[in-house]
């Protein structure tokens, strides 16, 4: 008897891919990691950053090559210009050489300075929002995933995450590290949460959930498939 080997999945130009590209922030007190609520995902905590914005310039070469905006879960102005939605499988590598190009979009740091001054407040740790503008980052890794098939969807996904740390170089650094990992000690700051490497693995801390791009942070592997965000 001849067993046939499973047919070979070959995507048309037709075919979506949907993109998501972020940088995340390792932010460390002794071996736990700093993580913030994430609004998109109530009750479960992620680390700070997210994702990244393109400039007015780029929105024509994404036009060209038929990228089509994410516009589900948060308010839609917070969504505007991020690189997160769909591109046919045929734009894949064209958009990747762009991406590389660093061309008309966010560097890494200027993703997490901007991403910093709105979460800051969105958890409740003010004061700090002006001193993010002196913060410098150094680079962790970069995490590239796909494209490979999701399970209960019908496209296929393609995500950058890079992961940087906080250079500690100057007083507003050590300001930001030192409040930071006090407000995730304090019960008045249920927005914040320390997180040691078994519950990123274990996907929860007591109450909350963990998301699982927080693996990234301590390596280069996700230990858990995503947690479905708001719609």
């Amino acid at each position: 008897m001849i067993v046939k080997p499973p047919p070979v999945f070959l995507p048309s130009r037709r075919d979506r891919v949907r993109i998501s590209f972020s940088v995340l922030l390792r932010l460390a007190d002794d071996d736990r990691f700093v993580l913030f609520d994430a609004p998109k995902r109530p009750g479960a905590f992620g680390p700070p950053g997210g994702v990244i914005k393109f400039f007015p310039p780029a929105a024509r070469i994404l036009d060209a090559l038929g990228f089509q905006p994410e516009r589900t879960g948060s308010p839609h102005h917070k969504l505007r210009a991020d690189l997160r939605g769909t591109l046919p499988a045929g734009a894949v590598r064209r958009f990747r050489t762009w991406f590389a190009s660093g061309a008309y979009r966010e560097a890494a740091d200027e993703c997490l300075r901007r991403e910093l001054r709105e979460e800051l407040a969105e958890v409740g740790v003010h004061g700090l929002g002006r001193t993010v503008s002196e913060l410098e980052f150094a680079l962790v890794r970069t995490v590239r995933e796909g494209p490979r098939p999701v399970p209960g969807k019908n496209y296929r996904q393609l995500r950058g995450f890079e992961v940087r740390e906080l250079a500690m170089t100057n007083s507003a650094a050590r300001r930001l590290s030192r409040a930071l990992a006090e407000a995730g000690e304090d019960e008045a700051y249920p927005g914040v949460l320390l997180a040691d490497f078994d519950d990123i693995a274990h996907g929860r801390s007591n109450r909350a959930l963990i998301a699982p791009q927080s693996a990234f942070l301590v390596g280069p592997s996700r230990l858990a498939p995503d947690l479905p965000p708001l719609r």
